[in-house]
């Protein structure tokens, strides 16, 4: 019986090594159905990168990273920039933008809108190669704009009253307790137009558009595809199949291989995005719109 035993000892060691870790073993077994590579292809590095700025733009960290990571990538040898966004804060704006000019000094970069591209996400794409937008594209709208609510009737009426103590003549600026008084808007009027000048100013190098005349393509315009071309805000018209012939093309590629951007990870961005614009929506700030 002794000897039977350590016969099947090594059968008997594995068939408990299974039972006992049979849970991690499927789980592991899943996650290699899900992200083992279904192609060929798949083990061969992409050699574009279609990136996508999709909605407001506050939170752009990420966006950012992913911008300089394909600037970095000896493999990737042009970027489609996709955007569909009405705009968003000021900073961020500026952050892909130029972001997108260091990428723009290593390789090319096209930018297409699929739909709307105006103020910040308008700021952003300036300094592509190209901008090529979708025929029933929106464009344009460089301006700035402030706002924010008065809740002060309403706290009168629930009997609710704000107090402060603040050093400085302008430190409430932009409270929603009360109206903002006339030196408060001289106040904020002064960085709206200095914000304002540095968009258009940033435009005009970008494009070669003469800045004496911005109130022809600036001054929050709103365009049809075909009118913003006609002012030099974008370079053609085309859809998602002739952007990505032009970076192929600018790129020298032959045989264009695509990243695929992983779903879970789209989720979870709208989902920041989504929570950061109900975080804006509530608090005054100054966006590109």
């Amino acid at each position: 019986m002794e000897f039977l035993k350590k016969l099947f000892s090594p059968i008997t060691a594995t068939m408990s090594y299974i039972q006992n870790h049979f849970k991690a073993m499927i789980f592991i077994l899943i996650l290699f159905l899900l992200f083992a590579p279904s192609s060929e292809e798949d083990f061969t590095p992409n050699n574009l990168q279609q990136i996508s700025l999709i909605g407001p733009i506050f939170e752009v960290s990420e966006l950012v990273n992913q911008i300089e990571e394909a600037a970095d990538n000896e493999h990737i040898k042009g970027v489609l920039f996709v955007i569909d966004s009405p705009g968003g804060a000021v900073a961020p704006s500026v952050e892909i933008a130029y972001a997108i000019k260091r990428l723009k000094e290593k390789k090319p970069v096209i930018v297409y809108a699929m739909g709307t591209i105006a103020s910040g996400s308008y700021y952003a794409s300036i300094w592509a190669n190209e901008i090529i937008v979708n025929p029933g594209s929106m464009v344009g709208s460089i301006g700035v704009v402030m706002q924010g609510a008065d809740f002060s009737e309403l706290m009168s009426n629930i009997g609710v009253k704000s107090q402060s103590v603040q050093a400085g003549k302008y430190k409430k600026v932009g409270t929603a307790d009360r109206a903002w008084t006339d030196y408060e808007l001289n106040e904020l009027n002064k960085v709206i137009q200095g914000t304002y000048d540095m968009f258009t100013q940033d435009v005009a190098n970008a494009r070669g558009l003469d800045i004496n005349k911005r109130d022809m393509y600036a001054n929050a315009h709103i365009f049809t595809a075909a009118q913003a071309k006609d002012v030099g805000l974008v370079d053609s018209l085309g859809v998602l199949h002739d952007a990505k012939i032009k970076i192929a093309m600018l790129s020298g590629v032959k045989n264009p291989i695509w990243n695929k951007e992983d779903k879970f990870d789209k989720f979870m961005k709208q989902l920041a995005t989504e929570g950061t614009l109900l975080i804006h929506t509530y608090f005054p700030s100054i966006v590109l719109r």
